[in-house]
């Protein structure tokens, strides 16, 4: 039993000894070093500068929201020319038929908004307060959309955003990262838009 209580006594000092070891800074000094961070997509497609809106003369707007704009409206122009998903817009293409803009001002605003707080916008300015993306895509809830989408469809629409990010120069080939992140994003919201 004494030769136990000896072991048992030598395993703890050891253990001490390591784990004290192990908690000490090499170079005696306490200054921790910090932590890189990564800049989020918001950040990586222009972030927070502000720079002159093309769309309004006079007025300011974050790079960031003003290149997400951008995409967007490109991406939309696409996605309308695309007979494999104009059958979701029935109310828009009336509306454009009828030369009422207003649901497609709103379709950029909503969906800017939706992208700039996806990608990591801190301006509460651009918080997005359309539906959640589930009842948005669901024509029982949201009669502006024809039907429910189905998987092909989905991967349709994130191609055409795609040509949308190419559109603005932004491709596989030049930043590779960047498009296979905002990608990623955009997969994130399959499960809710993809109802058929």
């Amino acid at each position: 039993m004494k030769k136990v209580s000896y072991l048992l006594l030598a395993c703890l000092m050891a253990t001490s000894v390591f784990v004290a070891s192990c908690s000490k800074d090499d170079d005696n000094n306490n200054t921790s070093t910090p932590t890189p961070t990564t800049p989020s997509l918001y950040d990586r497609v222009g972030g927070t500068t502000m720079v002159n809106d093309p769309n309004n003369p006079g007025t300011m707007i974050e790079k960031g929201r003003l290149t997400l704009r951008a995409v967007v409206d490109s991406s939309i122009l696409v996605i309308a020319a695309d007979a494999q998903l104009a059958p979701y817009f029935p109310v828009l293409f009336a509306e454009l038929g009828n030369n009422n803009t207003s649901g497609l001002v709103a379709l950029s605003e909503n969906f800017t908004d939706f992208m700039c707080v996806a990608t990591g916008s801190k301006n509460a300015s651009y918080g997005y307060t359309g539906k959640n993306m589930k009842d948005a895509h669901d024509p029982a809830k949201n009669n502006r959309m024809g039907m429910k989408a189905n998987k092909a469809d989905f991967d349709k629409f994130v191609g055409d955003i795609g040509i949308g990010l190419a559109k603005n120069g932004v491709t596989a080939q030049n930043n590779k990262q960047l498009v296979d992140d905002l990608v990623a994003l955009l997969y994130t919201t399959e499960a809710d838009i993809v109802q058929r």
